[in-house]
Protein backbone atom coordinates (compact mmCIF):
# COMPACT_ATOMS: atom_id res chain seq x y z
CA UNK A 1 0.00 0.00 0.00
CA UNK A 2 1.60 3.30 -1.13
CA UNK A 3 1.71 6.46 0.83
CA UNK A 4 -1.27 8.19 -1.06
CA UNK A 5 -3.26 4.93 -0.17
CA UNK A 6 -2.06 4.82 3.42
CA UNK A 7 -3.31 8.36 4.02
CA UNK A 8 -6.89 7.35 3.26
CA UNK A 9 -7.03 3.76 4.75
CA UNK A 10 -5.30 4.43 8.12
CA UNK A 11 -4.87 8.52 8.10
CA UNK A 12 -3.38 8.65 11.42
CA UNK A 13 -0.62 6.12 11.18
CA UNK A 14 2.86 7.75 12.01
CA UNK A 15 4.88 8.17 8.79
CA UNK A 16 7.77 10.23 10.45
CA UNK A 17 8.68 9.80 14.12
CA UNK A 18 11.52 12.49 14.90
CA UNK A 19 13.98 10.62 17.30
CA UNK A 20 15.16 13.23 19.37
CA UNK A 21 12.16 15.71 19.21
CA UNK A 22 9.47 13.53 19.39
CA UNK A 23 7.61 15.33 16.59
CA UNK A 24 5.50 13.02 14.30
CA UNK A 25 3.78 13.27 11.16
CA UNK A 26 1.13 10.96 9.91
CA UNK A 27 0.80 9.69 6.41
CA UNK A 28 -2.69 12.36 6.33
CA UNK A 29 -0.60 14.79 7.18
CA UNK A 30 2.83 13.95 4.88
CA UNK A 31 0.43 13.41 1.78
CA UNK A 32 -1.11 16.66 2.40
CA UNK A 33 2.17 18.38 2.91
CA UNK A 34 3.50 16.82 -0.23
CA UNK A 35 0.52 18.27 -2.34
CA UNK A 36 0.81 21.51 -1.30
CA UNK A 37 4.52 21.82 -1.34
CA UNK A 38 4.12 20.85 -5.41
CA UNK A 39 1.29 23.39 -5.49
CA UNK A 40 3.89 26.28 -4.04
CA UNK A 41 6.74 24.82 -6.45
CA UNK A 42 4.15 25.09 -9.76
CA UNK A 43 2.99 28.90 -8.06
CA UNK A 44 7.19 29.63 -7.92
CA UNK A 45 6.55 29.27 -12.22
CA UNK A 46 8.71 25.51 -11.44
CA UNK A 47 7.73 23.27 -14.32
CA UNK A 48 9.15 19.52 -14.91
CA UNK A 49 12.60 18.74 -15.38
CA UNK A 50 13.23 22.30 -13.36
CA UNK A 51 15.82 22.46 -10.52
CA UNK A 52 15.41 22.82 -6.71
CA UNK A 53 18.31 22.71 -3.84
CA UNK A 54 17.44 21.96 -0.06
CA UNK A 55 19.73 22.38 2.57
CA UNK A 56 17.51 21.39 6.04
CA UNK A 57 18.99 19.31 8.60
CA UNK A 58 17.43 15.74 9.05
CA UNK A 59 13.70 16.68 9.66
CA UNK A 60 10.29 16.46 8.37
CA UNK A 61 10.75 19.24 6.50
CA UNK A 62 13.13 18.11 4.08
CA UNK A 63 11.29 14.87 3.23
CA UNK A 64 8.18 16.66 2.93
CA UNK A 65 9.86 19.16 0.26
CA UNK A 66 11.60 16.45 -1.54
CA UNK A 67 7.95 14.49 -1.65
CA UNK A 68 6.92 17.93 -3.15
CA UNK A 69 9.41 18.27 -5.89
CA UNK A 70 9.17 14.17 -6.95
CA UNK A 71 5.32 15.08 -7.38
CA UNK A 72 5.57 18.27 -9.14
CA UNK A 73 8.12 16.35 -11.51
CA UNK A 74 11.66 18.48 -10.72
CA UNK A 75 15.00 17.70 -9.93
CA UNK A 76 15.53 18.31 -6.05
CA UNK A 77 19.19 18.26 -4.67
CA UNK A 78 19.56 17.62 -1.55
CA UNK A 79 22.97 19.46 -0.19
CA UNK A 80 24.71 18.40 2.92
CA UNK A 81 24.35 20.91 5.83
CA UNK A 82 28.05 20.54 6.93
CA UNK A 83 29.28 22.66 3.67
CA UNK A 84 30.48 25.93 3.83
CA UNK A 85 28.37 28.81 2.19
CA UNK A 86 30.78 28.85 -0.63
CA UNK A 87 30.55 25.34 -1.18
CA UNK A 88 26.82 25.05 -0.64
CA UNK A 89 26.61 28.19 -3.50
CA UNK A 90 28.65 25.74 -5.88
CA UNK A 91 26.37 23.37 -5.88
CA UNK A 92 23.24 26.13 -6.17
CA UNK A 93 24.68 27.57 -8.86
CA UNK A 94 25.81 25.00 -10.63
CA UNK A 95 22.71 22.84 -10.30
CA UNK A 96 21.01 25.62 -11.85
CA UNK A 97 18.31 25.77 -9.19
CA UNK A 98 15.66 28.06 -9.24
CA UNK A 99 14.69 27.68 -5.70
CA UNK A 100 16.55 26.97 -2.79
CA UNK A 101 15.05 25.65 0.64
CA UNK A 102 16.49 26.15 3.90
CA UNK A 103 16.11 26.03 7.90
CA UNK A 104 16.65 28.53 10.32
CA UNK A 105 19.12 26.41 11.60
CA UNK A 106 21.56 26.95 8.71
CA UNK A 107 20.12 30.26 8.11
CA UNK A 108 24.28 31.90 8.40
CA UNK A 109 25.32 29.49 5.87
CA UNK A 110 22.17 29.42 3.39
CA UNK A 111 21.67 33.15 3.81
CA UNK A 112 25.76 33.47 2.69
CA UNK A 113 25.34 31.07 0.06
CA UNK A 114 22.39 32.34 -1.85
CA UNK A 115 23.85 35.89 -2.00
CA UNK A 116 26.56 34.32 -3.93
CA UNK A 117 24.28 33.01 -6.29
CA UNK A 118 22.86 35.59 -8.57
CA UNK A 119 20.92 33.80 -10.53
CA UNK A 120 18.32 31.73 -8.02
CA UNK A 121 14.66 32.64 -7.97
CA UNK A 122 13.15 32.00 -4.35
CA UNK A 123 14.02 31.40 -1.40
CA UNK A 124 12.26 29.58 1.41
CA UNK A 125 13.14 29.09 4.95
CA UNK A 126 11.45 27.00 7.68
CA UNK A 127 11.79 27.37 11.19
CA UNK A 128 10.37 30.45 13.99
CA UNK A 129 12.92 32.86 14.22
CA UNK A 130 13.78 36.44 11.78
CA UNK A 131 14.79 35.39 8.45
CA UNK A 132 17.06 37.13 6.62
CA UNK A 133 16.51 39.88 3.58
CA UNK A 134 14.71 38.35 0.41
CA UNK A 135 13.83 34.78 2.03
CA UNK A 136 9.84 33.84 2.49
CA UNK A 137 8.20 32.03 5.19
CA UNK A 138 8.21 28.36 3.83
CA UNK A 139 5.74 27.35 7.22
CA UNK A 140 3.58 30.41 6.19
CA UNK A 141 3.40 30.11 2.61
CA UNK A 142 2.85 26.20 2.21
CA UNK A 143 -0.03 25.94 4.44
CA UNK A 144 -1.99 28.13 2.35
CA UNK A 145 -2.19 25.88 -0.50
CA UNK A 146 -4.39 22.90 -1.62
CA UNK A 147 -4.21 19.73 -0.56
CA UNK A 148 -4.95 17.49 -3.06
CA UNK A 149 -2.37 16.62 -6.08
CA UNK A 150 -1.39 19.63 -8.75
CA UNK A 151 -3.36 18.48 -11.75
CA UNK A 152 -0.35 18.08 -13.98
CA UNK A 153 1.66 15.59 -11.48
CA UNK A 154 4.18 13.66 -12.59
CA UNK A 155 7.39 12.31 -11.44
CA UNK A 156 10.81 13.69 -10.47
CA UNK A 157 13.87 12.69 -8.77
CA UNK A 158 16.95 13.20 -6.76
CA UNK A 159 20.10 14.69 -8.63
CA UNK A 160 22.49 14.55 -6.07
CA UNK A 161 26.35 15.92 -5.93
CA UNK A 162 29.44 13.50 -5.68
CA UNK A 163 32.93 15.01 -5.73
CA UNK A 164 35.30 14.31 -8.53
CA UNK A 165 38.99 13.84 -8.38
CA UNK A 166 39.82 17.87 -8.60
CA UNK A 167 36.91 18.01 -5.59
CA UNK A 168 34.09 19.97 -7.67
CA UNK A 169 31.10 18.15 -7.13
CA UNK A 170 28.96 17.04 -9.72
CA UNK A 171 25.71 16.64 -10.38
CA UNK A 172 24.63 12.70 -11.24
CA UNK A 173 21.85 13.32 -13.64
CA UNK A 174 19.15 10.53 -15.36
CA UNK A 175 16.35 11.44 -17.28
CA UNK A 176 13.43 11.38 -15.39
CA UNK A 177 10.99 8.47 -14.77
CA UNK A 178 7.72 8.16 -17.09
CA UNK A 179 6.01 6.33 -14.15
CA UNK A 180 3.32 7.92 -12.34
CA UNK A 181 4.33 9.23 -8.41
CA UNK A 182 2.02 6.75 -7.03
CA UNK A 183 3.87 4.02 -8.86
CA UNK A 184 6.03 1.29 -7.61
CA UNK A 185 9.51 3.15 -8.55
CA UNK A 186 12.79 0.95 -9.15
CA UNK A 187 13.89 2.36 -6.18
CA UNK A 188 11.68 0.25 -3.95
CA UNK A 189 11.44 -2.07 -6.30
CA UNK A 190 15.41 -3.12 -5.29
CA UNK A 191 14.48 -2.84 -1.39
CA UNK A 192 11.82 -4.96 -1.40
CA UNK A 193 13.80 -7.79 -3.51
CA UNK A 194 17.10 -7.61 -1.74
CA UNK A 195 16.51 -5.96 1.37
CA UNK A 196 13.33 -7.85 2.68
CA UNK A 197 11.46 -3.95 2.68
CA UNK A 198 7.41 -4.58 3.03
CA UNK A 199 4.45 -2.82 3.96
CA UNK A 200 4.13 -2.78 7.79
CA UNK A 201 7.77 -2.42 8.54
CA UNK A 202 9.27 -0.16 10.91
CA UNK A 203 12.36 1.62 9.50
CA UNK A 204 14.95 3.74 11.42
CA UNK A 205 17.19 6.28 9.52
CA UNK A 206 20.83 6.66 11.69
CA UNK A 207 22.62 8.58 8.83
CA UNK A 208 22.08 12.48 7.24
CA UNK A 209 19.01 12.39 4.60
CA UNK A 210 20.91 14.11 2.44
CA UNK A 211 23.01 11.39 1.28
CA UNK A 212 21.92 8.79 -1.44
CA UNK A 213 21.38 5.63 0.15
CA UNK A 214 19.44 7.20 3.51
CA UNK A 215 17.01 9.33 1.51
CA UNK A 216 16.51 6.56 -0.82
CA UNK A 217 15.36 4.15 1.88
CA UNK A 218 13.47 6.50 3.71
CA UNK A 219 11.19 7.32 0.74
CA UNK A 220 11.01 3.78 0.07
CA UNK A 221 9.98 3.12 3.07
CA UNK A 222 7.75 6.02 3.24
CA UNK A 223 6.35 4.56 -0.72
CA UNK A 224 5.44 1.35 0.93
CA UNK A 225 3.32 2.86 3.80
CA UNK A 226 5.97 2.45 6.48
CA UNK A 227 6.34 4.09 9.52
CA UNK A 228 9.76 5.84 9.51
CA UNK A 229 11.73 6.61 12.54
CA UNK A 230 14.86 9.84 11.93
CA UNK A 231 17.97 9.94 13.97
CA UNK A 232 18.50 13.50 14.33
CA UNK A 233 22.45 12.17 14.46
CA UNK A 234 23.53 8.74 15.36
CA UNK A 235 24.30 7.43 18.96
CA UNK A 236 25.20 3.94 19.70
CA UNK A 237 22.88 3.61 23.24
CA UNK A 238 20.04 5.66 21.83
CA UNK A 239 19.73 3.31 18.62
CA UNK A 240 19.19 0.39 20.87
CA UNK A 241 16.77 1.64 22.40
CA UNK A 242 14.99 3.51 19.29
CA UNK A 243 14.73 -0.48 17.86
CA UNK A 244 13.50 -1.64 21.36
CA UNK A 245 11.09 1.21 21.67
CA UNK A 246 9.55 1.45 18.27
CA UNK A 247 9.97 -2.49 17.65
CA UNK A 248 12.04 -1.57 14.48
CA UNK A 249 12.75 -4.41 11.56
CA UNK A 250 15.07 -2.47 9.24
CA UNK A 251 17.95 -0.27 9.39
CA UNK A 252 20.72 1.29 6.88
CA UNK A 253 23.90 2.00 8.58
CA UNK A 254 27.41 2.19 7.52
CA UNK A 255 30.37 0.28 9.00
CA UNK A 256 31.51 3.38 11.56
CA UNK A 257 28.11 2.93 13.51
CA UNK A 258 28.50 -0.99 13.52
CA UNK A 259 32.19 -0.02 15.38
CA UNK A 260 30.26 2.48 17.91
CA UNK A 261 27.52 -0.14 19.07
CA UNK A 262 30.72 -2.85 19.40
CA UNK A 263 32.34 -0.78 21.67
CA UNK A 264 29.28 -0.07 23.83
CA UNK A 265 29.78 -1.56 27.37
CA UNK A 266 28.28 -5.87 27.67
CA UNK A 267 26.27 -4.82 30.13
CA UNK A 268 24.51 -1.83 27.77
CA UNK A 269 23.69 -3.74 25.43
CA UNK A 270 22.22 -6.67 26.66
CA UNK A 271 20.39 -4.23 28.29
CA UNK A 272 18.04 -3.91 25.21
CA UNK A 273 15.93 -6.13 23.25
CA UNK A 274 16.89 -6.20 19.38
CA UNK A 275 14.71 -9.20 18.64
CA UNK A 276 12.51 -7.33 15.76
CA UNK A 277 14.96 -6.15 13.61
CA UNK A 278 15.25 -8.67 10.29
CA UNK A 279 17.43 -6.42 8.23
CA UNK A 280 19.99 -4.60 8.72
CA UNK A 281 21.74 -2.81 5.57
CA UNK A 282 25.24 -1.84 4.92
CA UNK A 283 27.18 -0.21 2.47
CA UNK A 284 28.92 3.07 1.63
CA UNK A 285 32.01 1.93 3.03
CA UNK A 286 34.13 -1.46 3.44
CA UNK A 287 33.71 -2.83 6.51
CA UNK A 288 36.41 -4.24 8.13
CA UNK A 289 36.18 -8.15 8.47
CA UNK A 290 36.53 -8.04 12.73
CA UNK A 291 33.76 -5.89 12.62
CA UNK A 292 30.91 -7.02 10.27
CA UNK A 293 32.07 -10.62 12.02
CA UNK A 294 31.21 -9.39 15.22
CA UNK A 295 27.88 -7.46 14.71
CA UNK A 296 26.59 -11.17 13.08
CA UNK A 297 27.88 -13.08 16.60
CA UNK A 298 25.96 -9.81 18.27
CA UNK A 299 22.59 -9.66 16.09
CA UNK A 300 22.29 -12.99 14.16
CA UNK A 301 22.63 -13.33 10.48
CA UNK A 302 20.45 -10.43 9.53
CA UNK A 303 23.34 -8.38 8.10
CA UNK A 304 23.14 -7.46 4.20
CA UNK A 305 25.29 -5.59 2.19
CA UNK A 306 25.63 -4.09 -1.26
CA UNK A 307 28.23 -2.11 -2.66
CA UNK A 308 27.71 0.45 -5.21
CA UNK A 309 27.92 4.60 -5.67
CA UNK A 310 25.44 7.31 -6.57
CA UNK A 311 25.82 6.83 -10.24
CA UNK A 312 24.01 3.97 -9.96
CA UNK A 313 26.29 2.57 -12.24
CA UNK A 314 26.24 -1.14 -10.99
CA UNK A 315 25.36 -3.02 -7.72
CA UNK A 316 26.57 -6.20 -5.90
CA UNK A 317 25.02 -7.78 -3.30
CA UNK A 318 25.98 -10.43 -0.90
CA UNK A 319 23.78 -11.87 1.89
CA UNK A 320 25.44 -12.68 6.02
CA UNK A 321 25.59 -16.17 4.83
CA UNK A 322 27.25 -15.35 1.47
CA UNK A 323 29.71 -13.38 3.39
CA UNK A 324 30.51 -15.91 6.21
CA UNK A 325 31.46 -18.27 3.20
CA UNK A 326 33.94 -15.59 1.95
CA UNK A 327 34.77 -12.81 4.33
CA UNK A 328 35.71 -9.60 2.92
CA UNK A 329 33.38 -9.62 -0.24
CA UNK A 330 31.19 -6.86 -1.18
CA UNK A 331 29.25 -9.46 -3.08
CA UNK A 332 28.30 -10.86 -6.74
CA UNK A 333 26.77 -8.25 -9.14
CA UNK A 334 23.27 -8.57 -9.11
CA UNK A 335 22.72 -5.26 -11.64
CA UNK A 336 24.66 -4.37 -14.24
CA UNK A 337 27.76 -6.60 -15.58
CA UNK A 338 30.97 -6.86 -13.81
CA UNK A 339 34.28 -6.27 -15.35
CA UNK A 340 37.46 -6.25 -13.76
CA UNK A 341 40.21 -3.99 -16.32
CA UNK A 342 43.69 -3.27 -16.55
CA UNK A 343 45.29 -0.06 -17.42
CA UNK A 344 44.72 -0.82 -21.25
CA UNK A 345 41.46 -1.90 -20.82
CA UNK A 346 42.04 -5.90 -21.19
CA UNK A 347 40.54 -7.95 -18.60
CA UNK A 348 42.18 -9.07 -15.67
CA UNK A 349 42.36 -12.70 -14.83
CA UNK A 350 40.47 -13.63 -11.14
CA UNK A 351 42.36 -13.00 -8.81
CA UNK A 352 44.25 -9.93 -10.13
CA UNK A 353 43.21 -6.08 -9.08
CA UNK A 354 41.88 -4.21 -11.78
CA UNK A 355 39.60 -1.13 -12.03
CA UNK A 356 36.30 -1.92 -11.27
CA UNK A 357 33.78 -0.86 -13.76
CA UNK A 358 30.01 -2.26 -14.56
CA UNK A 359 28.52 -2.67 -18.09
CA UNK A 360 24.38 -2.26 -18.61
CA UNK A 361 23.41 -0.61 -15.45
CA UNK A 362 22.34 2.83 -15.83
CA UNK A 363 22.72 5.45 -18.14
CA UNK A 364 23.81 8.67 -15.60
CA UNK A 365 25.41 11.54 -16.88
CA UNK A 366 27.47 14.09 -15.05
CA UNK A 367 25.86 17.56 -15.38
CA UNK A 368 27.25 20.16 -17.35
CA UNK A 369 30.05 17.95 -17.85
CA UNK A 370 30.61 15.83 -20.82
CA UNK A 371 34.25 15.30 -20.68
CA UNK A 372 33.69 13.82 -16.71
CA UNK A 373 30.82 11.38 -18.34
CA UNK A 374 33.28 10.91 -21.01
CA UNK A 375 36.24 9.68 -18.81
CA UNK A 376 33.88 7.71 -16.12
CA UNK A 377 32.87 5.69 -20.03
CA UNK A 378 37.04 5.85 -21.93
CA UNK A 379 38.55 2.11 -20.18
CA UNK A 380 36.15 -0.24 -21.00
CA UNK A 381 36.82 -0.26 -24.95
CA UNK A 382 33.08 0.04 -25.96
CA UNK A 383 31.77 3.22 -24.25
CA UNK A 384 28.78 0.79 -22.69
CA UNK A 385 30.60 0.37 -19.27
CA UNK A 386 31.48 2.86 -16.45
CA UNK A 387 33.77 3.11 -13.32
CA UNK A 388 33.68 5.09 -10.47
CA UNK A 389 37.87 4.26 -9.96
CA UNK A 390 37.42 1.52 -7.27
CA UNK A 391 40.38 -0.78 -7.58
CA UNK A 392 39.61 -4.77 -6.79
CA UNK A 393 39.52 -8.45 -7.74
CA UNK A 394 37.41 -11.17 -8.65
CA UNK A 395 37.34 -13.90 -6.12
CA UNK A 396 36.08 -17.66 -5.95
CA UNK A 397 32.53 -17.89 -7.35
CA UNK A 398 32.31 -14.83 -8.75
CA UNK A 399 32.36 -12.39 -5.51
CA UNK A 400 33.99 -9.23 -5.76
CA UNK A 401 36.25 -7.68 -3.43
CA UNK A 402 37.75 -4.26 -2.96
CA UNK A 403 41.04 -3.09 -2.74
CA UNK A 404 42.54 0.15 -3.15
CA UNK A 405 41.01 3.57 -4.93
CA UNK A 406 42.51 5.13 -8.21
CA UNK A 407 41.15 8.22 -7.13
CA UNK A 408 42.56 8.22 -3.79
CA UNK A 409 38.82 9.30 -2.55
CA UNK A 410 39.05 9.05 1.20
CA UNK A 411 35.95 7.50 3.08
CA UNK A 412 35.65 7.85 6.63
CA UNK A 413 32.38 7.07 8.21
CA UNK A 414 30.84 6.84 5.09
CA UNK A 415 31.39 10.34 3.75
CA UNK A 416 33.55 10.69 0.56
CA UNK A 417 36.61 13.06 0.66
CA UNK A 418 38.49 13.81 -2.24
CA UNK A 419 42.16 14.92 -1.29
CA UNK A 420 42.55 17.59 -4.04
CA UNK A 421 40.39 20.39 -2.98
CA UNK A 422 41.62 20.02 1.16
CA UNK A 423 45.33 19.99 -0.39
CA UNK A 424 44.13 23.29 -2.34
CA UNK A 425 43.03 25.15 0.43
CA UNK A 426 46.12 24.19 2.51
CA UNK A 427 48.78 24.75 -0.01
CA UNK A 428 47.09 28.52 0.26
CA UNK A 429 48.38 29.11 3.85
CA UNK A 430 51.92 30.92 3.67
CA UNK A 431 54.32 28.11 5.92
CA UNK A 432 52.97 25.67 3.29
CA UNK A 433 55.43 24.74 0.98
CA UNK A 434 54.28 21.88 -0.42
CA UNK A 435 51.40 18.86 0.73
CA UNK A 436 49.50 15.62 0.30
CA UNK A 437 46.63 14.50 2.13
CA UNK A 438 45.47 11.06 2.36
CA UNK A 439 43.43 8.81 3.93
CA UNK A 440 45.13 6.61 7.05
CA UNK A 441 43.18 3.89 9.24
CA UNK A 442 41.49 4.66 11.71
CA UNK A 443 39.65 1.98 13.88
CA UNK A 444 35.85 3.69 14.02
CA UNK A 445 35.63 5.95 11.50
CA UNK A 446 37.64 3.09 8.53
CA UNK A 447 40.01 5.89 7.35
CA UNK A 448 40.72 9.50 8.56
CA UNK A 449 42.18 12.36 6.64
CA UNK A 450 46.12 13.21 7.49
CA UNK A 451 47.64 16.07 5.83
CA UNK A 452 51.33 15.51 5.00
CA UNK A 453 53.05 19.06 4.78
CA UNK A 454 56.56 20.35 3.82
CA UNK A 455 57.69 23.57 5.57
CA UNK A 456 58.99 26.44 3.94
CA UNK A 457 60.71 26.89 7.26
CA UNK A 458 60.98 22.92 8.49
CA UNK A 459 61.69 24.71 11.95
CA UNK A 460 58.35 25.86 12.66
CA UNK A 461 57.21 21.85 12.54
CA UNK A 462 55.27 20.97 16.04
CA UNK A 463 51.97 21.10 17.55
CA UNK A 464 51.75 24.76 17.40
CA UNK A 465 52.02 24.73 13.33
CA UNK A 466 49.70 21.61 13.24
CA UNK A 467 46.77 23.41 14.88
CA UNK A 468 47.18 26.50 13.22
CA UNK A 469 47.19 24.19 9.54
CA UNK A 470 43.93 22.48 10.55
CA UNK A 471 42.32 25.87 11.77
CA UNK A 472 43.14 27.30 8.45
CA UNK A 473 41.53 24.62 6.90
CA UNK A 474 38.55 24.69 9.08
CA UNK A 475 37.86 28.13 8.57
CA UNK A 476 37.47 27.67 4.69
CA UNK A 477 36.14 23.93 4.55
CA UNK A 478 33.22 21.47 5.99
CA UNK A 479 35.06 20.06 8.98
CA UNK A 480 34.90 16.53 7.66
CA UNK A 481 36.99 17.07 4.72
CA UNK A 482 39.73 19.05 7.04
CA UNK A 483 42.86 17.02 8.57
CA UNK A 484 42.59 15.17 12.17
CA UNK A 485 46.42 15.61 12.17
CA UNK A 486 49.31 16.71 10.42
CA UNK A 487 52.58 15.21 9.68
CA UNK A 488 55.46 17.22 8.90
CA UNK A 489 57.91 15.94 6.44
CA UNK A 490 61.36 17.46 5.07
CA UNK A 491 60.29 16.77 1.48
CA UNK A 492 57.58 14.96 -0.49
CA UNK A 493 58.05 12.23 -3.35
CA UNK A 494 57.60 13.85 -6.58
CA UNK A 495 59.32 13.29 -9.63
CA UNK A 496 61.00 14.98 -11.73
CA UNK A 497 57.96 16.65 -13.44
CA UNK A 498 56.63 17.41 -10.46
CA UNK A 499 54.04 13.75 -10.12
CA UNK A 500 53.30 13.38 -6.68
CA UNK A 501 53.93 9.95 -5.68
CA UNK A 502 51.27 9.47 -2.93
CA UNK A 503 51.45 5.63 -3.12
CA UNK A 504 54.66 5.99 -1.20
CA UNK A 505 53.19 8.17 1.86
CA UNK A 506 49.98 6.40 1.82
CA UNK A 507 52.01 2.58 1.90
CA UNK A 508 53.44 3.70 5.29
CA UNK A 509 50.48 4.59 7.23
CA UNK A 510 49.03 1.21 5.67
CA UNK A 511 51.65 -1.31 6.10
CA UNK A 512 50.66 -4.75 7.59
CA UNK A 513 47.17 -4.41 6.16
CA UNK A 514 45.58 -6.90 3.64
CA UNK A 515 43.89 -3.63 2.28
CA UNK A 516 44.36 -0.25 1.54
CA UNK A 517 40.64 0.90 1.87
CA UNK A 518 40.13 -0.41 5.23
Amino acid sequence: MFARQQAVAHPDQPAIVMAGSGETVTFAEYEARANQVAHLLRDAGLRRGDHIAVLIENSPRLLEIAAGAERAGLYFTLVNTHLSADEVAYIVADSQSKALFSSVAKREVAAAAAARCPGLGRRFMTGPGPLPGGWESYDALVAGYPDSPVADESTGAAMLYSSGTTGHPKGIFRALPEESPADALAGVQLGMAFFGFRPGMTYLNPAPLYHSAPHASVAGALRLGCTVVVMERFDPERWLALVQEHRVTHCQMVPSMFSRLLRLPDEVRARYDTSSLECIVHAAAPCPVHVKRGMIDWVGPILQEYYAATEANGFTFCTSADWLAHPGTVGRPVIGELLILDENGKPCPDGTDGTVWFRGATAFEYFRDPAKTAASRSGSGDGLASTVGDVGHIGPDGYLYLTDRQSYMIISGGVNIYPQETENVLSAHPAVLDVAVIGVPNEDLGEEVKAVVQLAEPAAAGPDMERELIDYCRARLAHFKCPRSVDFAPELPRSETGKLYKRILRDAYWAGRRSSIV
